[in-house]
């Protein structure tokens, strides 16, 4: 074990936990002051209750080495033989609790990013049961798949630095079904940001914890580690660059808000790929990320017609698609030996590994979630009433106001 390496993994994780409750402010901003604390409730409820399932059985599913191709078995639960001393099947130079609790903060954060697509209509008890089910069922299988050990997207060869299939893909494409099944927001056309400043601050915070999520994700403090950590921050920088670039040019304004949705495209996009490409691809990387969420979240969900009210998927599912094409065209082994070459080095077979992960993310995440949801809806209404609505969920599902009368 290696002090060092275990100082940077503590410091990491406490930089994602930070994203959950950035999410908070980033989504509590984008909504109407009624539902600003009902739409934070939701990340919250994921910090309490995946923190504890994660120790109960999650974990166990998604990273014991003892199940099968598709899902670990419960050696691990309850943290059984989850202690200080390091698994080298993960890390040799890090506590295997340290590993562990990393990953719990991506477990929280995944469901978290799920809640902005059903934002403002919702129901909390729907969500708390709709999120212990999801982790359990989707989360806990796909990670095990692309990061498990005999996982088998793991062993196909299909590579995903920091989660863009198990983070990213997998709550755009759950963001989608919800919003599909519990269907659109009353008046949500006329639905507008109460806050931009919260959704900026937000938004930076989500920015500064993405280094603990995709630096971390390298377990160690290395060459690896440091191009990730340039190349994180330099595709937020270009999805910047590539959302304003399309936005001025079609609605003849840059945007704050178009700012920071261009940064998370542009963080969500590198994730998988930022241990494994250049620093020059990074700029490609991002700046497409950029362009295309924007083309996802102001042309393809009005022609669909879904009301994905804070676009997880525009942001996460399509960024997160583009991220797992990237990296199968821009990887290569200068950057990292452990990884693969793409397209552009010579070997198309990565980008087909990398297809095939992530239409079996689509394929399976939409089908179980659909399921999900539906098992939930025959259990607990999903979705708040009309008059709820009308009045806010801030005040008539958690009998509170973010915000005075005379100020609202």
């Amino acid at each position: 074990m290696q002090m060092g390496d275990s100082v940077f993994m503590f410091f990491s994780a406490l930089l994602v936990w930070i994203m959950t409750p950035a999410i908070a402010l980033f989504y509590g901003g984008m909504v109407r002051s009624k539902n600003m604390l009902s739409t934070a409730m939701y990340s919250v409820g994921s910090l309490a209750v995946i923190s504890v399932l994660w120790i109960v059985a999650g974990y166990s599913l998604a990273f014991s080495t003892g199940g099968n191709a598709f899902i670990g078995n419960l050696d691990w639960v309850g943290l059984k033989g989850v202690g200080f001393t390091p698994n080298g099947d993960y890390s040799a130079t890090i506590p295997h609790n340290m590993f562990m609790m990393f990953q719990l903060t991506f477990a929280v954060l995944t469901v978290a990013i799920i809640s902005g697509a059903f934002a403002e209509r919702m129901k909390f008890s729907a969500f708390i049961l709709f999120a212990i089910l999801w982790s359990l069922l989707v989360y806990a299988p796909v990670a095990h798949w692309v990061w498990g050990v005999g996982g088998w997207l793991r062993e196909l060869g299909a590579i995903d630095f920091a989660g863009g299939n198990v983070v990213h893909i997998s709550s755009g494409v759950a963001g989608l079904i919800l919003a599909l099944v519990v269907g659109k927001r009353k008046n949500a056309d006329a639905a507008a940001p109460h806050n931009l400043p919260l959704t900026l601050l937000g938004g930076m915070l989500i920015w500064f914890g993405w280094f603990g999520f995709n630096v971390g994700s390298s377990l160690t403090i290395n060459s690896v580690a440091m191009t990730a950590f340039i190349n994180t921050n330099t595709a937020a920088a270009t999805g910047i660059i590539g959302w304003l670039v399309v936005e001025w040019i079609i609605n003849k304004k840059p945007t704050l808000l178009g700012a920071v949705s261009g940064a998370i495209a542009g963080l969500v996009a590198i994730t998988p790929a930022c241990g494994f490409v250049t620093p020059f691809a990074s700029i490609v990387i991002g700046f497409i990320g950029g362009a295309v969420c924007f083309w996802g979240i102001f042309s393809l969900k009005k022609k669909i017609g879904y009301d994905d009210a804070l676009d997880a998927f525009g942001l996460h599912g399509i960024g997160g698609t583009w991220g797992g094409i990237a990296t199968g065209l821009f990887a290569t082994t200068s950057v990292n030996d452990a990884g693969a070459n793409g397209l552009f080095y010579g070997d198309p077979s990565l980008l087909w590994k990398q297809l095939v992960a992530i239409v079996a993310t689509y394929l399976f995440v939409g089908i179980a979630t659909f399921i999900i949801v539906k098992v939930v809806g025959l259990i607990v209404s999903l979705r708040a009433t009309q008059e709820e609505e009308t009045l806010g969920l801030d005040i008539t599902l958690h009998g509170e106001r973010a915000y005075h009368e005379s100020n609202m």
